[in-house]
């Protein structure tokens, strides 16, 4: 099964508060999404990268306001945002 992007958003925002700077794991994601901490690893950058996630050395994340703001929209369609 494929993992996209925004159920790695999603299920950090489940796990995680950006106002509360409350954090989850990435081996805690891999676990919820059913995946390797690898791929969590990939979509983790790339979300950061968009500061959607804030990232930390020690494996721990956790959603930005920004992140959060994105999720609210709630939109069935696709979201594509460039971190250039």
């Amino acid at each position: 099964m494929s993992i996209t992007r925004r159920a790695v958003l999603e299920e950090i925002a489940t796990e995680s508060d950006a106002e509360k700077r409350e954090t989850t794991t990435t081996a805690a994601i891999a676990a919820a999404l059913n995946t390797d901490e690898g791929t969590i690893e990939s979509h983790l950058n790339g979300l950061a990268a968009c500061e959607l996630v804030r990232t930390y050395p020690d494996g721990r994340a956790r959603i930005t306001i920004t992140g959060e703001e994105l999720l609210a929209l709630d939109t069935d369609e696709m979201v594509i945002v460039d971190s250039n």
